[in-house]
């Protein structure tokens, strides 16, 4: 296991974290006091029924959404004191999203698809292109870098998302639902792939899945049920 990036803790903490919304008279809760530790370079899944608040924790992490009680951690840093400057730049540069959507862009090659991201930051074109190159030959897709998304398989698109995601070898990946819309044997393959990324990178993989065979392949498995921890693999609940 690596421990990368800057600082020793943990990837994520989260501490007595409750997420309500209100809608018109009721008052949904999404999660309630939740507290858990990930260690960096592990590949956990959070699983759980829809509703259960899988997706609602996972924006809390990724900085999109603010827990009504409770404080989220990111390598340390509270989300909650940072101000959005300073929560754009963690994002940009240390975590990676990768959806059920794969969200190509159709007018850009895979190559320029995965480099954007980069590019956008203002990062030195030819080295990004390199580096886009590199993970498109790492998740095997070295022969379709300048495809259009179009042309590819959902897995292809999968995968290509999967290297736009890492294009900042980011220290945490937060994946929600990546192999929803894959059939079970390309949905194997991409959650198969996440899992070497992980071993060989030491990269923090957070993935939210329905999948009880997807969880089985991660290191740790969270279940959540009506917003609380059920059940951990890494210890009691």
């Amino acid at each position: 296991m690596n421990d990368r990036g800057p600082g020793r803790g943990p990837a994520v903490r989260l501490v007595g974290v409750s997420r309500t919304f209100v809608d018109g008279a009721a008052t949904i809760r999404a999660l309630a006091d939740v507290t858990l530790t990930v260690a960096r370079g592990t590949f956990v899944a959070l699983v759980g029924r829809s509703g259960s608040g899988k997706s609602t924790l996972l924006n809390l992490i990724a900085g999109l959404d603010t827990p009504t009680s409770g404080e989220v951690f990111v390598e340390e840093q509270p989300l909650a004191r940072l101000g959005d400057d300073a929560l754009t730049r963690l994002r940009r540069d240390r975590v990676g999203m990768i959806h059920q959507f794969f969200n190509l862009l159709p007018t850009l090659s895979v190559r320029e698809n995965v480099a954007l991201p980069a590019l956008l930051s203002r990062d030195g074109e030819a080295g990004v292109l390199r580096r886009a190159d590199a993970l498109l030959d790492e998740v095997a897709l070295g022969d379709r870098r300048a495809a259009r998304p179009a042309t590819l398989s959902g897995g292809e698109m999968q995968r290509a998302a999967i290297a736009r995601a890492l294009i900042h070898d980011p220290a945490l990946v937060l994946a929600d639902e990546p192999t929803g819309n894959l059939d079970s044997r390309t949905a194997a393959q991409v959650l198969g792939l996440l899992r070497d990324l992980s071993r060989r990178r030491g990269t923090t993989v957070v993935l939210v899945t329905h999948s009880h065979e997807a969880a089985g392949l991660a290191d740790r498995r969270i279940e959540l049920r009506d917003g609380r921890l059920a059940s951990d693999s890494d210890g009691a609940a």
